[in-house]
């Protein structure tokens, strides 16, 4: 049990990393670690504590709880759910204008874009 939750949290972090398109080198240096530390967490073979896990989160960018937010097997997520994060991806390091520019097209291509508004200025 402990080495699988040891092992989902690797591929976790294995996950972001990619998706944040780092090398082990990138994210190792970003939190002050060795690559072959961040290898050796990716596989699980390393008991990671909670300060080095918040480390890790610091340097991906993410919260702590977003290390621990996986999918049983990140093989089974749909072609959406990949195609949904390689855009939020893609768009997470965008200047703000361009992140409403993206999101005034995508209104535009969906159509009423009012529904799916979370501004309350409006």
């Amino acid at each position: 049990m402990a080495n699988d939750i040891l092992k989902l949290v690797g591929q976790r972090i294995r996950s972001l990393r990619k998706e944040r398109g780092l090398s082990q080198d990138q994210l190792g240096e970003k939190g002050g670690f060795h690559y072959s530390y961040i290898g050796q967490v990716e596989r699980g073979e390393k008991n990671v504590s909670l300060l080095n896990l918040a480390k890790i989160s610091e340097a991906l960018e993410v919260s702590l709880s977003q290390l621990f937010t996986y999918i049983d097997g990140e093989e089974k997520r749909t072609d959406s759910e990949r195609d949904l994060q390689e855009i939020l991806s893609a768009l997470r390091y965008q200047k703000p204008d361009q992140v409403r520019m993206v999101r005034n097209v995508v209104r535009e291509i969906l159509g009423d874009g009012d529904q799916y508004s979370t501004d309350k200025k409006r």
